[in-house]
């Protein structure tokens, strides 16, 4: 019995490794995505050809072929109508390795799971999990493509920031359950902390990451930042004017200013809500994993701030397909950003409502 049981979680720790390596190559990916955006390749592609695709342009005939169906483009036509092969080739090569990496991931996955599957490594509760894993990272692919259809027709220069947001939203959302799923595999429930009041707290500040994620991807999708390079006010305003406007579609979605003050505004209520979390957990004396990771997520928030302070101030450096120190920074904030909701997701973890009750 003692045998059989030391054997499962020897096979639930490796599984639980698999699941990482998977966590950290959607980190890669999500920052990937970041690069193509950052330097306006993600419509250098103009098909979604899964298998095919996979390979590059192997000769100066393939190069042209592809350079001719990026003419074709809107982006092309109305934004880069001076770019020659070489500036194409450019741009092609991140928006091709960012969906090489997306078919990477598919391989981890799905290539260690048929071996886990024969070797019977997955319990009864881990089906639930897995399948739901493998919807969600269809499902992203699926939108991933929808995305940028989105900057191909019409007089579209760049992918609809709403289609944007739920990119890369959904993309936080599949790293966030596989990571759930791993940390789940890895720490029993009699490692947990118990504190109603700080795991909904936890919850409170993830849930608060979570809509943040989408204004930082609307302020990405428009390129917003220029708009107010100033802080700690927007334009000398702390409340600006004419919020409620926009030309097209909902002013909470469309409009930049208004953009502006909820993504800073739910940043100042973040840091806030981290500070009133650290506090508490601080008087929380206990050994073990929750006193290890206790103060990483206000370490990351108080980072994350001051990314995006820099950020916005820099964003007036800006030059058309150049990489410069803006694009460092935002890439930066980026990253800073995922590794804070993981922080918080292992938080919601850890602690536990009530005495001998898991969060499941």
């Amino acid at each position: 019995m003692i045998q059989d049981f030391n054997d499962q979680a020897r096979k639930n720790r490796t599984v639980a490794i698999w699941l990482l390596i998977g966590v950290g190559m959607v980190i890669v990916q999500t920052l990937l995505g970041g690069i193509t955006r950052l330097s306006g390749s993600g419509l250098s592609i103009t098909e979604w050809n899964i298998v095919t695709g996979t390979l590059p342009p192997l000769n100066e005939q393939q190069w042209a072929e592809e350079f001719a169906k990026y003419q074709a483009s809107p982006q092309f036509k109305y934004l880069n109508s001076d770019f020659t092969v070489s500036d194409f080739k450019f741009i092609f090569f991140w928006e091709w390795f960012h969906r090489l990496w997306a078919r990477l991931i598919g391989l981890v996955f799905a290539l260690p799971f048929i071996y886990f599957l024969v070797k019977k490594y997955f319990t009864k509760d881990m089906v639930t999990p897995i399948v739901g894993m493998f919807v969600l990272g269809a499902l992203q692919g699926a939108i991933g493509w929808i995305m940028v259809a989105s900057g191909l027709v019409g007089d579209a220069i760049y992918v609809r920031p709403t289609r944007l947001a739920m990119h890369f939203v959904l993309a936080m959302v599949l790293g966030a359950y596989v990571f759930w799923f791993a940390i789940k595999l890895l720490i029993p429930n009699n490692k947990k902390i118990v504190s109603a009041s700080l795991h909904r707290l936890a919850l409170i500040i993830l849930v608060a990451i979570g809509i943040q994620f989408i204004y930082g991807a609307l302020m990405a999708g428009h390129k917003a930042a220029t708009v107010a390079a100033t802080w700690p006010t927007i334009n000398g305003m702390w409340i600006p004017e004419n919020m409620d406007q926009s030309p097209s579609g909902h002013y909470m979605l469309e409009n930049k200013i208004t953009i502006h003050f909820m993504h800073r505004g739910l940043a100042y209520l973040i840091l806030l809500l981290t500070i009133l979390f650290t506090v508490k957990a601080a008087k929380i004396k206990v050994s073990g994993v929750f006193n290890k990771f206790k103060y990483t997520p206000i370490i990351l928030v108080l980072v994350q701030v001051t990314l995006g302070i820099f950020t916005l101030l820099s964003s007036n450096t800006i030059q058309a397909n150049k990489w410069l120190t803006f694009e460092t920074i935002a890439l930066s904030h980026q990253m800073i950003a995922m590794f804070l909701m993981f922080s918080m997701v292992l938080q919601v973890y850890l602690i536990k409502t009530k005495t001998g009750v898991g969060n499941k």
